[in-house]
């Protein structure tokens, strides 16, 4: 079910904001709303397809029966805890390489080795690394003695709950469980209702108006013309850039805003990082719960910068190269990875030589960088991301007829304002922070944001990273 569709923005979220409230009226029924949320949770995962809803259930059965057991040993056999913790990290991953990861591994054996091997290609269920990611990060907790085991219906919900179950952000046990224990997020609260209101808004309105916008213009580029100029290639690489930043944080606004709703706080996820000045500040921005993931159970765990350079950089490759292959099946995925490896190791060097580069070059230097990486996120093979890249670099040519036509200026006339509002505007948080505090102001921006947003609802289109 998809947060920018009729059937989730007037079915759905009223029905179940409605039963939310009546529930805990006068401040009781904790539990049934509880179990109200749970059981909402499910009907939205299942609305895609229920028969996966018996695969998601069944992850929740057994890392919460793992953790039990995993609990058990803390403080007390350390061997059989790192045992334990290993064997519920190891099922977890292999859930998620045989649906996800199968298939590519045996076409790459293939290639490599002329075999002709062949597996069943299944289904990719919807969120199965996001999910997968909460309770792994959970059993490691709880295996450091850093979190208890809840109690069923909350460890439920906490990888269940149906705002960011589908796309993040990625949460941790110790910033969701605290929460549903308290008897207040079982209490409608009018600030926080409207204030959720307000930032699914700002997302609905990042996705559907601004992000959508530029989606056909990528898609046609990137996948169909059979040569790229110098305008068609920049031109398509920042609308994808753009697209997917609008799309995605968009995305995690609306999470943000429905768990508001519900007294829930999601952690941020996005902190304007097309306003980075280097790789290291981008990735402090971009996807902030993914990268605060990969540092604390990757990076650390292979040695962090604890045993000097050479181990510092491998761990830092092989973070970044996981990280890229998490994203999708594909080499395209683990070469964006690696390219984003070697830019944070030249920024590490480019920072010990101790010579910062003023803001004007680190910028502009910076954003080419992360661009010029998305490209090769984008293509759907490394010959179409030779195209793109080629006429990028003006290797096919400075000119072509579609810069210079209406159609080509028509494009860029969408493409250049989304970009100013990425690199020149405060992010949601800024203006939030600081310059709406009057309920009139509040209520004619919202109205507006989604008066326009619902005007180009007849076709809702998937968020790009539920492909992920």
């Amino acid at each position: 079910m998809l947060f920018n569709s009729y059937v989730f923005l007037f079915g759905f979220l009223p029905l179940v904001l409605l039963t939310f409230a009546w529930l805990t009226r006068d401040g009781g029924a904790a539990r049934g709303a509880l179990l109200l949320l749970l059981v909402a949770s499910v009907i939205f995962y299942g609305w895609w397809n229920w028969r996966y809803v018996f695969l998601l259930s069944a992850s929740i059965l057994f890392n919460y029966g793992w953790a039990h057991l995993l609990s058990r040993t803390v403080g007390r056999d350390r061997r059989a805890r790192h045992a334990l913790l290993t064997l519920g990290v190891a099922f977890n991953l292999g859930l998620l390489g045989y649906y996800k990861y199968a298939n590519f591994f045996v076409s790459t054996v293939n290639a490599v080795s002329g075999t002709g091997w062949q597996l069943p290609a299944p289904i990719l269920p919807l969120a199965i690394s996001f999910f997968t990611f909460h309770q792994i990060a959970f059993l490691i907790d709880v295996g450091r003695g850093q979190l208890a085991v809840p109690s069923p219906l909350h460890y439920g919900l906490f990888v269940s709950f149906f705002p960011q179950l589908i796309a993040g952000p990625i949460v941790r046990g110790g910033e969701v469980l605290p929460q549903l224990a308290r008897a207040r997020t079982f209490q409608l609260s009018r600030h926080n209702l409207t204030e959720g209101l307000f930032i699914f808004a700002i997302g609905l309105f990042k996705k559907v108006v601004l992000a959508d916008t530029l989606g056909p213009y990528a898609d046609r580029v990137f996948e169909q013309d059979p040569t790229v100029g110098f305008g068609e290639g920049w031109g398509a690489a920042l609308a994808f850039g753009v697209q997917l930043y609008f799309d995605f944080s968009g995305y995690c606004d609306m999470a943000i805003g429905l768990g508001r709703m519900f007294n829930i706080t999601l952690p941020e996820n996005f902190e304007s990082p097309y306003k980075a000045d280097s790789i290291i500040d981008f990735w402090r921005r971009w996807h902030i719960t993914l990268s605060r993931f990969l540092r604390d159970y990757l990076y650390i765990p292979l040695g962090g910068n604890r045993h000097g350079e050479l181990r510092s950089g491998v761990a830092v490759m092989l973070t970044m190269v996981l990280g890229g292959l998490w994203h999708g099946a594909g080499w395209t995925f683990v070469a964006w990875g690696g390219l984003h490896g070697v830019y944070l190791l030249v920024n590490r060097l480019w920072q010990r030589l101790q010579m910062p580069l003023p803001r004007f070059l680190a910028w502009p230097l910076t954003f080419i960088a992360v661009i010029v990486a998305l490209v090769i996120f984008r293509a759907a093979t490394f010959e179409r991301a030779t195209v793109m890249l080629s006429g990028m670099f003006g290797l096919d040519g400075f000119t072509t007829t579609e810069t210079y036509t209406s159609l080509g200026w028509h494009q860029w006339k969408r493409i250049l304002p989304c970009l100013a509002i990425v690199l020149f505007c405060p992010n949601r948080r800024e203006v939030m922070a600081t310059q709406w505090r009057n309920d009139h102001a509040y209520a004619i921006a919202f109205a507006g944001l989604v008066g326009l947003s619902i005007l180009r609802l007849a076709q809702p289109s998937p968020f790009i990273y539920f492909q992920f």
